[in-house]
């Protein structure tokens, strides 16, 4: 009963009928009976194949499949059969332990629909065992189909754990900076929203005003600075350090609903973000409660040590709720530095009075509007090598503001400026014309240049970059254009139109500082990129964190399987670079080969590279 029918019709995706020999079973409507050697060898090679293979017919029985199926679902005791219905199978699945982690009849209905619909789709399916399926479905001529069946669970289960330290602070276990700045942006979208809230209790014993529902809902940003931390690190050591933030990380925890948010943001910085509170009170309570948590004694190796907290606090409601998460972390930042100010161990609400520190916010925007209007703005080059012959082919374009006051400005923060300013169409315009009009001069090396995610999602980028490379002359396969994981969790549609509008034009398109985003996996599938770049911060721990390397090496691997370029940042040490290399990173970057250095520095080093590579 284990074995197959002797023969039946199978659709190669995009081909024409071929007959498939499979050994007999029994006489059914349609087969071929006579053996055959070239029958016999397609027996062999379908009962070798990793996949699990089906075939249907338009009455929705099954014609055949191979011993890969059996073992899939653990049907090799026999009670598999041409013939039978698709609900006869999932019965017979279901019996087995590995029927779908839903109703059989339901699950069988939906997929002889599916089945008998004549297009092709691809399902994955979680079975009540725990392991998961991925199912290709394609319509064979006259009806019925052909499924094939892949697991997949040791592949969801990886990306799950890659997933996991790339949004996690590894030390505390608690969200990282990019997982709170998407749980923000998620809790002001609902606060838009014109809805009732429910929020969950604050105590167990809580009830009164805490436990009605919210018509106007306010939702409040919390940043926390660790006070006397360093004494405390430089006293104990980093591993006594390391046990304060966990501690730490416990007390402030038990303060909060199992709802709240809390973060590591770095170092000794906490963020928590409160949604549903119905008045800023709520707010308060919560800073004093951590407060007191964090300032109880800690016992360390025999040893207490004393700490404290300050908090900086902002409130935001619906009519506040377009504000960007970057501008409530700021204003938080503020009124904590108001808190640092008057007094360890305090808390305090953003308020207006407080607007020295965006006065000057305000006055360096418009510093950085003169510097963009005066072309006092620079890009600096970073060459990009092979990691095997350490040749240079490309440099990433990076902005440089050389200030009449205040030197060379650092980079994240006037980038930053100008994207909460709106001037990062403008300037990252900007660096794209001066780029590629730089990188046209030079030999057959391709240029790096960042987008934006405002950028991205303002129309027209296409043409702008079309009529950029006509501008410069620059052939576009010399051009790559670098986007971070964070644009791929909004605009999904609108946002994979215009890169695939970018890479019809032969454009390069380079997901950046990948692993610290949220979502990037299921994109890697969907679009197909030219380059991977691994980001700096997990090349930097290599050697102290587990976590970071199988994060390296595992994005390394996914390069080579989806045939993408796997390019590392941040390279500074020569075991960096050779470990990189070993793990199938082709490309990287770092402060080893060279530093962000001026066009004419970079053709010198460009000119160098080439006569010392002809030279060999």
């Amino acid at each position: 009963m284990a074995s197959m029918m002797r023969s039946g019709t199978a659709i190669r995706p995009g081909g024409a009928g071929v007959r498939v020999g499979m050994r007999s079973v029994g006489s059914i409507e349609g087969c071929d009976q006579a053996p055959s050697a070239e029958g016999d060898l397609r027996d062999l090679a379908l009962d070798h194949v990793r996949f699990g293979l089906c075939v249907f017919d338009s009455r929705g029985k099954l014609v055949m499949y191979n011993r890969a199926f059996e073992s899939l679902y653990n049907l090799d005791d026999g009670g598999l059969y041409v013939g039978m219905s698709v609900i006869e199978l999932i019965e017979l699945r279901c019996a087995a332990g590995t029927g779908p982690n839903m109703a059989a009849a339901d699950y069988a209905r939906m997929r002889e629909e599916a089945g008998l619909a004549g297009q092709a789709y691809d399902a994955e399916v979680t079975l009540r065992n725990g392991r998961v399926h991925v199912i290709h479905n394609e319509p064979t001529p006259g009806g019925g189909w052909v499924a094939t069946v892949e697991d997949v669970t040791e592949r969801c289960l990886a990306e799950a754990r890659v997933r996991h330290m790339a949004h996690h602070d590894a030390l505390t276990g608690l969200a990282n900076r990019s997982l709170f700045t998407e749980r923000l942006e998620h809790a002001l979208v609902a606060l838009r929203s014109p809805r009732s809230h429910e929020p969950d209790d604050w105590t167990p014993e809580a009830d009164g005003p805490e436990a009605a529902a919210i018509e106007d809902p306010l939702l409040a940003v919390m940043f926390l600075d660790l006070d006397d931390f360093k004494i405390a690190n430089d006293t104990l050591g980093h591993a006594g350090g390391d046990e304060i933030l966990r501690q730490v990380t416990r007390r402030i925890a038990h303060c909060l609903r199992g709802r709240d948010t809390v973060a590591r943001l770095g170092g000794d910085e906490f963020a928590i973000l409160l949604e549903d509170l119905h008045s800023p009170e709520q707010a308060s309570d919560v800073a004093r409660r951590v407060i007191d948590a964090v300032s109880e004694p800690i016992l360390l190796d025999a040893r207490v040590s004393r700490i404290g907290v300050s908090v900086g606090i902002t409130i935001c409601s619906r009519l506040d709720a377009d504000a960007e998460p970057a501008l409530l972390l700021r204003q938080a930042d503020v009124a904590l530095y108001q808190a640092k100010s008057e007094g360890q161990s305090t808390y305090r609400f953003f308020q207006d009075g407080m607007h020295a520190a965006l006065a000057r916010h305000h006055e360096a925007e418009r510093q950085l509007r003169r510097a963009l209007a005066n072309g006092d703005l620079e890009l600096h080059f970073q060459p990009i090598v092979t990691l095997d012959r350490r040749r240079i082919i490309g440099a990433e374009a990076l902005l440089r503001w050389r200030h009449p006051e205040h030197g060379m400005m650092p980079t994240a923060e006037f980038v930053a400026l100008a994207e909460t300013s709106g001037l990062i169409g403008e300037l990252g315009a900007w660096a794209l014309r001066t780029g590629c009009a730089q990188a046209a001069r030079w030999p057959d090396v391709r240029l790096a240049v960042n987008l934006s995610p405002v950028q991205v999602r303002q129309p027209g980028l296409v043409e702008q970059v079309t009529e950029v490379l006509a501008a410069t002359g620059l052939p576009p396969h010399r051009l790559e254009l670098e986007i971070t994981e964070g644009l791929l969790l909004h605009d999904s549609l609108a946002t994979l139109a215009t890169l695939s509008g970018l890479r019809a034009l032969g454009i390069g398109v380079v997901l950046d500082d990948f692993g610290t985003g949220y979502s990037s996996m299921s994109y890697l599938r969907r679009f197909p990129f030219s380059k991977i770049k691994v980001d700096r911060s997990f090349v930097a721990n290599m050697s102290s964190d587990v976590g970071a390397t199988a994060i390296v090496e595992a994005v390394a691997t996914l390069g080579q399987r989806l045939e993408m370029r796997v390019c590392a940042e941040g390279i500074e040490t020569e075991a960096q670079a050779k470990l990189l290399s070993a793990m199938g990173c082709q490309e990287g970057q770092g402060y080893l080969f060279a530093r962000p250095c001026p066009a004419d520095a970079f053709e010198a080093l460009l000119s160098f590279d080439r006569g010392s590579h002809t030279s060999h």
